[in-house]
């Protein structure tokens, strides 16, 4: 077989501006894209319809950043949770339009269901999932590989490996989808995600609605039905292989032959880096493998190293084929790449030489800067958590920015497992009758209506003895302030419904209920007494917006009156990070000060102090 030398991954593209219609001549336009904008961009000019998500870093830009195109183009929405916003993107490709759901690498877990059933179906508008992995868990509570996931699905995966290709593998996506009648995972991961890089952009082509299919033996998954269409599942494997042969996606660069690299992702740039001479074969598909062209590839090479993230995906793939490779005994199985991490693996491996660094931090002298995560300065959820270990209750706790009360010195979560999970291990520890502590889950406002509301019902129908405090900040602020339908406001800023937690979490059948300000410390302190207090399901809401997300909440700030400060830290109990420990010393010993900038007003510290010390700037000192 002939290799693919080609230097690009997809054919050339024709230029517009953002928000051009199809037939609107322009001048060529190279913009210096986030990855995740570039997928939004891909999406438009692929003529997308309809495009669903729930945020989740690193994914959530490419629904914000879709919102910016016109409404007329693509209907763009925030759902409750990813399994809602892939069946929404189902139902478009269903009615024959093209369609995208976003999200990040657990949210393909929720998503899954649905995907498991519309692999054996397929698609009738093009239907691509954009899946996007946080190597490193920047943001995550763990870092599983969607590439199992498309394996375990029998979708196609494909993986750009910058902003251009995440462009133009986005608008290929689509037509794959269409081409093989399945649906599409494009696969990015946090470094690709969040980096710039240039990017010509193009044209939106419009796509003609094909309407809705009377089909049901594909459409609707009755046993007798999916029988018939598994076989389907393996020949189109073998038709998307055979496409590959032949296809731009798998780039073959030949160079030095005694050591062939295969790669894939951000992780072909850092090989590049490192070892720009080398031959490498960059896999644009990672699910199914190109056998024939990675066959004769691996044949023309002396050594084989497989260069990638996470698993050993394509090693192992490898090996199946009974071709000798090697990857994880040199590269790391966990956390993300970069040129340090490539140059270290290829020095194990004895290509580069020189001794390996990264895995020995002795020689580094470097004094790293401590910075203990906390909340921000305000928060509304801290005096919710003082609460819970002032009255030492066994907490678990939720998936959001308010897991950080699970570290010092707030301190006050016991355990923490996925998105909405919190309702339902509290349930199981009341159950289990171990637990001499009163039982309290916390979630969060929006993680509540992601999938809080079931195990409520669950809570209430089987009779668990628990406390639930609804986290209510009015927004999504772990990924930067988005509107969910707790909030009344669309993706695009528009007026809607809003829920009303207290009328939803009594028609589920919750008697004792209760909403409070949590920066009134004194009345939250109690209503958290009385609920623990009630047998049964009690819920307190604590309803106060977050500080920082969508807009700023500044009051007057606030100043420690040295004089009377006796250093006693009940305020440090907070984990403000606007108080800290003065470097001036008054009667011989260091006291509190608090840094005006960072300072919100929220007058927290001023309800604990003991002392009555703290007191507003003067006008004059502001």
């Amino acid at each position: 077989m002939e290799p693919n030398h080609s230097n690009q991954a997809v054919a050339p593209v024709l230029n517009s501006v953002p928000g051009q219609s199809d037939g609107a001549q322009s001048s060529p336009e190279t913009l210096a894209l986030m990855g995740n904008d570039a997928i939004a961009r891909g999406a438009w000019e692929a003529g997308v319809q309809v495009a669903a998500a729930y945020p989740g870093t690193p994914s959530t830009e490419i629904l914000e950043a879709i919102a910016r195109y016109p409404a007329d183009d693509i209907q763009a929405q925030w759902s409750p949770n990813e399994k809602v916003a892939c069946d929404v993107a189902i139902g478009a490709s269903f009615g024959g339009v093209r369609a995208l759901v976003a999200m990040k690498h657990v949210g393909l877990n929720v998503a899954s269901d649905s995907l498991m059933s519309q692999t054996y179906i397929g698609v009738n508008g093009g239907l691509v999932l954009a899946v996007c992995d946080d190597p490193g868990m920047h943001s995550s509570q763990n870092e599983q590989d969607t590439r199992l996931v498309g394996r375990f699905a029998q979708v196609p995966v494909l993986e750009p490996a910058d902003a251009q290709e995440a462009l133009d593998f986005t608008r290929l996506a689509f037509d794959l989808s269409e081409q093989f009648d399945s649906p599409v995972i494009l696969r990015s991961t946090t470094r690709l995600s969040h980096c710039r890089s240039l990017a010509k952009v193009g044209q939106r082509r419009e796509k003609e609605s094909l309407g809705f299919r009377d089909d049901p033996v594909k459409n609707v998954m009755l046993p007798g039905h999916a029988r018939q269409r598994h076989p389907k599942l393996l020949e189109r494997e073998g038709s998307v292989q055979d496409y590959l042969r032949n296809s731009d996606l798998i780039r073959w660069e030949t160079g030095d032959t005694s050591v062939g690299v295969i790669t894939l992702g951000p992780a072909y740039s850092y090989v590049k880096e490192v070892l720009p001479e080398v031959s490498v074969l960059k896999l644009g598909m990672s699910f199914p493998l190109a056998e024939e062209t990675v066959r004769a590839f691996c044949d023309s090479v002396e050594r084989v190293i497989v260069v990638e993230e996470l698993e050993p995906f394509i090693e192992h793939e490898l090996h199946a084929l009974g071709i000798e490779a090697q990857g994880k005994a040199f590269f790391p199985r966990v956390g993300e790449f970069s040129p340090e991490v490539v140059r270290d693996g290829f020095r194990a491996a004895g290509i580069l030489p020189g001794p390996v660094l990264m895995l020995d931090t002795t020689e580094l002298d470097i004094e790293p800067l401590v910075r203990p995560p906390v909340l921000c300065a305000g928060c509304p959820h801290i005096t919710t958590y003082m609460a819970m270990r002032a009255l030492d209750a066994r907490v678990s706790g939720d998936i959001g920015c308010y897991t950080l009360a699970a570290v010092e010195p707030l301190k006050a979560i016991d355990t923490c497992v996925s998105m909405g999970s919190s309702i339902g291990v509290a349930i199981g520890l009341a159950k289990a009758g171990t637990e001499t502590k009163p039982i309290v889950a916390t979630i969060g406002d929006s993680t509540f209506l992601h999938a809080g509301i079931p195990p409520l019902i669950d809570a209430v129908y089987n009779q668990a003895d628990i406390t639930v405090l609804l986290l209510d900040n009015q927004t999504i602020a772990m990924t930067g302030g988005q509107d969910h339908p707790g909030t009344g406001v669309t993706l695009r800023g528009d007026k809607t419904h809003r829920i009303d937690f207290e009328e939803l979490i009594r028609s589920l059948g919750v008697t004792w209920l209760k909403t409070v300000d949590s920066y009134d410390v004194g009345a939250l302190y109690q209503a958290c007494r009385d609920a623990i207090e009630h047998r049964g399901v009690s819920v307190v809401i604590s309803n106060r917006p977050c500080v920082l997300d969508p807009v700023k909440i500044k009051g007057p700030a606030f100043q420690v009156q040295a004089e009377g400060c006796t250093a006693c830290q009940t305020c440090m109990n907070l984990g403000c990070p606007a108080l800290t420990w003065s470097e001036a010393r008054y009667e011989g010993r260091c006291k509190i000060t608090i840094d005006q900038a960072l300072c919100m007003g929220c007058t927290l510290c001023v309800q604990i102090c003991p002392s009555d010390c703290i007191q507003t700037v003067a006008p004059e000192a502001r």
